[in-house]
């Protein structure tokens, strides 16, 4: 543009080339290729679109899995484990994504994971619907860039109306039926017909380690121990800490335990270097041996006079140690895992020593007793405290025919323990079923319709995303969603906010009266996360992958091999 001159006339005079409806500053113009190393590759072509439809295929593996009828995957992962689960977070765990635009998503659904414990298949499926949405306006010839300023407008409007949604909220974390009541919906999600018996062993274990100041709670303060066997009925939660092993010892059964924890073997004590030791006579050999004898029996004795009458290790027990600690009638504990022996601790009050020696006060830790049961053909060491201001872990022990059932429990009680985690900072609830997204849709079609400008396009397809959740929640309970979602559009346009889907009527029902809740914090993070990773993924207009590290720059045909005789361009 140097050698032409712009005179500024009203007539607005242009060189004879120069188009003024053509965008000059379009860098897909020249070939990008030429200008990257050898060996990356870039996309370039009906990118956005590519990106939706890979996202869409993503959501579909897990959207089937909504809901208390949610259907299983079967995943088996890179180590041939076997994993049959409808839980979105552990296929998106499993799953090795690659995709870059599909990898957004998962990674939102990951981070809603650990911001909340549930809801991940909610933001994906939320986060896919508003790119299909968004797909249907790009056909139309509206551009990204008006797509996602509509987006961004009304996420912000539905965030702010969202305090109007509440219908219900916990005014006390320590009641008991008021936590059962807010986790039903979270909990049947994954094991519909087992409510009843998991809520409110859930909500006892989670009351039974609630600090004073709830705001402290922690979800490691509930333990899940898995035992194959017997029936689900038979779970049951435990106040205080379950190892699943038997002693090393022959005592089984302990009243009023001191114990004291080591984070090293208890056995003779040896130097962390190499030594030599010379010894001339048969004699020595003997004073030798009885030196190390004489020394396990003082550092048990020790033990012994300081009340210890339970001794819990991270490593071994030594034969002589283990003599001694029988002779004095204590009971020996080993403990593999570190992450259980920072709970036992936790448990009794003790601290893992690293020295082989008496306890004082402070390191030393107490249950009201410490026995062996037999659960099934399985031996656990239960370590309990009865008062409950001495609890400080609580163990919910499941039983199951298999493994994958055992998971599947877990998993539940795992989201109800989050349930009662966000309950201490955000207790209001709002409807579920479906009935919180179809009235935000009515509401959001409500504002739509005041947006004057290319806005409100994409302002009413943001708004009809909502209800893929009551469309997915009728498919997978075998019911035709065409007429529910009808019937639910037309119920909340007369005004029955709370209406819901049934699961055995198409004519739905008002789900608070049914006790059918979700929590709102659940629902905020959702819309945050879905609309940030759709509106993310919108703005993208071309990918470049450069060469993965370890693979083998291809070699350029048309180097000249004169330069390094192998016309590769890495190496010229």
């Amino acid at each position: 543009l140097q050698h032409h001159t712009f005179v500024h006339t009203t007539s607005h005079t242009f060189p004879a080339h120069f188009h003024p409806h053509t965008n000059i500053m379009n860098f897909k113009q020249g070939n990008t290729g030429e200008l990257l190393k050898e060996g990356t590759t870039h996309y370039e072509d009906n990118v956005t679109l590519k990106n939706i439809e890979a996202v869409k295929e993503l959501a579909q593996i897990t959207r089937t899995s909504m809901g208390p009828h949610g259907l299983n995957k079967m995943v088996i992962n890179h180590l041939g484990k076997l994993i049959v689960t409808h839980d979105a977070s552990t296929i998106m765990t499993e799953l090795e994504v690659v995709h870059p635009a599909a990898k957004i998503l998962a990674l939102a659904s990951r981070s809603m994971e650990q911001e909340m414990g549930d809801g991940s298949n909610l933001v994906l499926t939320l986060g896919a619907e508003f790119l299909i949405q968004a797909e249907r306006l790009l056909k139309m010839g509206l551009h990204p860039s008006d797509i996602i300023q509509g987006y961004k407008k009304v996420c912000t409007f539905a965030l702010s109306i969202l305090d109007t949604f509440e219908v219900d909220r916990v005014d006390n974390v320590r009641d008991l039926n008021q936590i059962v009541k807010a986790m039903t919906a979270a909990v049947a999600a994954k094991q519909f017909g087992y409510t009843d018996l998991l809520c409110p062993i859930i909500a006892e274990a989670c009351i039974t380690v609630c600090p004073k100041n709830p705001l402290g709670f922690s979800t490691d303060n509930v333990r899940v121990v898995k035992i194959a066997g017997g029936s689900v009925y038979d779970t049951r939660v435990v106040k205080g800490f379950v190892l699943p092993r038997d002693t090393n010892g022959s005592i089984k059964h302990v009243k009023n335990a001191k114990i004291a924890v080591f984070g090293v073997n208890v056995d003779v004590s040896s130097t962390e270097t190499k030594g030599v030791v010379e010894l001339s006579s048969a004699d020595e050999l003997l004073t030798y041996n009885l030196s190390e004898e004489q020394q396990v029996e003082r550092e048990i004795q020790a033990l012994a006079d300081a009340g210890i009458n339970v001794v819990v290790s991270k490593g071994s027990f030594g034969d002589m140690a283990l003599h001694y600690i029988e002779r004095h009638k204590m009971m020996a504990v080993k403990v593999v895992s570190q992450f259980d022996l920072r709970r036992l601790c936790k448990a009794i009050g003790a601290s893992a020593m690293v020295r082989i020696g008496a306890p004082t006060q402070e390191e030393m830790g107490s249950a009201d007793s410490v026995d062996v049961e037999e659960i099934g053909s399985q031996k656990v060491i239960i370590f309990r405290q009865d008062n409950d201001e001495d609890t400080q872990i609580s163990t919910v022990v499941v039983r199951g025919a298999t493994d994958n059932i055992l998971s599947e429990m877990e998993r539940a009680i795992d989201d109800g323990v989050n349930v009662f985690k966000t309950l201490t900072k955000d207790a209001r609830l709002v409807a579920g079923a479906g009935a919180f997204e179809a009235e935000l849709s009515r509401q959001l079609t409500v504002y739509g319709e005041k947006i004057t400008g290319l806005d409100q396009y994409a302002i009413r397809k943001y708004a009809e995303s909502f209800m893929v959740i009551p469309k997915t929640l009728t498919e997978t309970c075998g019911l035709n969603p065409t007429d529910v979602v009808s019937k639910l559009t037309v119920a909340h346009q007369n005004g029955k906010a709370n209406w819901g889907v049934d699961l055995e009527n198409i004519a739905g029902k008002d789900v608070v009266k049914a006790g059918i809740l979700d929590l709102m914090a659940t629902k905020k993070w959702a819309i945050t996360l879905a609309s940030d990773a759709a509106t993310q993924i919108l703005s993208v207009d071309l990918i470049i992958m450069a060469r993965p590290a370890g693979v083998k720059a291809p070699q350029n045909p048309n180097a000249n091999p004169g330069m390094s005789g192998k016309g590769d361009w890495d190496t010229d």
